[in-house]
């Protein structure tokens, strides 16, 4: 019995260190071609780009390592159904269960690890490739001025829509929003054409901006002179910006900035920075309904409620016979529960009106700030997403092998060919299924920590039933299966009537 798991075993390692080398040299070719654009002819050489896609490879271990398990699963109970090894052992009263024993211990120690990978390896390896990327950035300025969108360097924010010639050195629309010591953008350049000039000798480049306009605004501490001059405009049609940068000799590619994401984040320091946004966000709509609150003029908790005096007209009062006071004539006015009753009709339309104003200043306020809340709200679910799927990662690796395995068992096909095609749709399935639910956890449709372990807990009753499937030597259901199931229902409905009648 030692020797059959050790065989089992063996095989099982096999296919799934081949597997996984394979899928991750696929998907490294795949990084590769994603930014190949940012690579290529930027003069960096072998050793950078080396370390870029070496500490690219750990954010690819939630996409290689659930697809490997699936594979090699597959793989291996595939072979041996498919060389009747299955079918001697069952013969010989090992049952399904018994032969996976050994490759279940396996998995379990590979879910360890895959927690031990996604809590401690890649956040310290996105942090590395954050800080070499930003790096290669103050090195080589045409590495990180990418097309179409706001690259941040320097102090400034440049866009430019197409790069072109050697080194990518010709610029054309480009967009710089440049950043004062109060990290306000004040000032707004825009050119049709640009070039950047650089000399070995030399750590300077120069950014040369071709017939453009220069757009500045005027901070000045009068409020009426500000209100005079809103903002300066030049046009120009060669303007020159000279930035200076570090040799890269000098430079330290490896250098670390103090920038934390939530991929950057190990378990502890995500649970403790899910507490802390969470009692921020409290704050913020705490302090933004009281704001609103005072602004709407709503009742405050230290005045009491006065009932408004009623405002009557002229004619509802009479003069005393002494002609010196007059005495307003009691109960000319009832009170029907609308508040507007109690006063005057012109004092109504001044009611209405200041209401109105109110009401639309709330809604502009509540309106101005929905974005910014938004966005906290957002930041607080992205944290709760990134701690529930480092442990879903773990478990999602034990489950897949509970849907490969009896799968293999199943079809009883080995080799690279349909197992292949089968595990990548199981796996297309489990992590575009991922992919959806993720988006719509960040912008709050599903709770995060619910959307983290969807993909899973879909996968959970594949697994127990091609298991139980497998168990008995059944097949996959097929369209002979769904025929007798529908003739079986039709035929108890019909010795129903029967009895009935």
């Amino acid at each position: 019995m030692k020797l059959l798991d050790r065989y089992i075993l063996t095989k099982f390692l096999f296919n799934f260190f081949s597997s996984f080398a394979i899928l991750m040299l696929i998907f490294i070719f795949q990084t590769i071609w994603l930014y190949i654009g940012d690579l290529a002819g930027k003069g960096l050489d072998l050793e950078i780009i080396g370390k870029f896609i070496f500490y690219f490879m750990p954010s690819l271990i939630d996409k290689v390592l659930p697809l490997t398990v699936v594979l090699s699963s597959i793989l291996t109970f595939g072979t041996l159904a498919e060389n009747y090894e299955f079918a001697a052992m069952k013969a010989s009263g090992i049952s399904l269960q018994r032969a996976m024993r050994t490759i279940i211990i396996f998995v379990l120690f590979l879910g360890v690890v895959a927690f031990f990978f996604a809590n401690n390896v890649a956040p310290a390896a996105a942090h590395k490739i954050y800080n070499l990327k930003r790096n290669i950035g103050n090195v080589k300025p045409a590495a990180i001025i990418a097309e179409g969108i706001f690259s941040d360097f320097e102090g400034m924010n440049i866009k430019v829509d197409k790069k072109s010639g050697e080194n990518d050195r010709f610029l054309e629309n480009i967009i710089i929003h440049k950043k004062s010591n109060n990290v306000i953008s004040n000032v707004v350049i825009k050119a049709k054409k640009g070039e950047l000039v650089s000399s070995e000798d030399s750590d300077i480049v120069q950014l040369i901006l071709k017939d453009g306009n220069y757009y500045e605004d005027v901070q000045s501490k009068n409020s009426k002179t500000k209100l005079k001059v809103p903002f300066a405009k030049a046009k120009f049609n060669e303007y020159i910006i000279n930035i200076q940068l570090t040799d890269m000799s000098d430079q330290d590619l490896e250098e670390d900035r103090n920038v934390d994401t939530e991929k950057m984040k190990k378990v502890s320091r995500l649970i403790v920075d899910i507490d802390s946004i969470r009692n921020d966000n409290i704050k913020t709509i705490k302090a933004f309904s009281k704001n609103i609150s005072i602004r709407a003029g709503a009742f405050k908790s230290d005045y009491g409620y006065k009932k408004p005096k009623p405002m009557l007209d002229e004619a509802s009062k009479k003069e005393t016979p002494n002609n010196k006071q007059k005495e307003v004539v009691k109960d000319t006015v009832t009170y029907t529960g609308d508040i507007a009753s109690l006063y005057n009709e012109s004092m109504q339309l001044q009611l209405y009106s200041s209401a109105h104003s109110a009401t639309t200043n709330v809604l502009s306020s509540v309106s101005a700030r929905k974005k910014e809340l938004d966005i906290k709200y957002q930041r607080y679910n992205i944290h709760i997403l990134a701690l529930h799927s480092k442990y879903a990662l773990a478990f999602s690796c034990i489950i897949l092998f509970f849907v490969g395995a009896p799968l293999g068992a199943i079809i009883r096909k080995g080799g690279m060919g349909l197992p292949m095609v089968i595990a990548i749709i199981l796996f297309l399935a489990y992590y575009f299924l991922g992919v959806f639910v993720g988006n719509s956890a960040k912008v709050g449709k599903i709770p995060p920590a619910l959307a983290a372990w969807i993909p899973t807990l879909v996968m959970l009753p594949l697994g127990v039933f091609l298991t139980i499937r497998a168990t008995n030597d059944k097949g996959l259901i097929t369209f002979g299966d769904i025929i007798y199931l529908i003739k079986k229902q039709f035929t108890k409905n019909s010795k129903t009537k029967t009895n009935g009648k």
